[in-house]
């Protein structure tokens, strides 16, 4: 990752786009990109899908191409190699390629933005924290009604946990005793 504490937006000559989410985000981001920012720009993508957005023309990496570590660490050494300026990673809130998303996140030295499930993106860096923060908070359900449940339970946790310790405690303790009673009984007197 790279521009984090600055706002400064490289020029969009080569972006990675890291699918992780629903199809329909990207069938309408790649063509709204090409329209804004010119046909000369080159876009690569990371997916999981077997076929491609619409109005894609560029490189498409498939993660079940690799699979094992040896593998991924040559698909990063590739994605590094490409000295890409943007990387673009979808946050839809579905579960799909969690690791691979932040993972890319981590290895590719370009400057990254978030696009969301309306196909609208920003920037992660310092002038976009509150913003960043905020979306944070929502996609973990930390706002609104759920807030004071979440909380709930964050603040239950710990009790509910040395409750069941006590209790597992106090059941193999007893079973030990139990173990230590049984055994003196059975010596025979002669």
């Amino acid at each position: 990752m790279r521009y984090l504490l600055s706002g400064t937006i490289p020029p969009f000559t080569r972006v990675l786009l890291v699918e992780s989410g629903s199809r329909a985000v990207l069938d309408k981001l790649v063509p709204a990109l090409y329209e804004k920012l010119g046909a000369e720009m080159e876009i690569d993508l990371l997916t999981c899908y077997a076929a491609e957005p619409a109005g894609f023309r560029g490189r498409v990496y498939r993660v079940n191409d690799y699979p094992n570590s040896t593998a991924r660490g040559q698909l990063f050494r590739d994605l590094q190699a490409r000295e890409y300026s943007l990387a673009g990673i979808l946050c839809t809130g579905e579960p799909i390629m969690t690791k691979w998303k932040w993972a890319t996140a981590a290895r590719i030295p370009a400057k990254l933005f978030l696009i969301n499930e309306n196909a609208d993106f920003m920037f992660v860096d310092w002038t976009n924290r509150a913003s960043l923060r905020h979306l944070a908070l929502v996609r973990s359900g930390l706002t609104g009604g759920s807030a004071l449940t979440a909380f709930g339970r964050m603040v239950s946790f710990p009790f509910s946990l040395l409750y069941l310790l006590l209790f597992a405690a106090s059941v193999h303790g007893r079973r030990f005793l139990r173990s230590l009673s049984s055994n003196t009984q059975k010596v025979e007197i002669p």
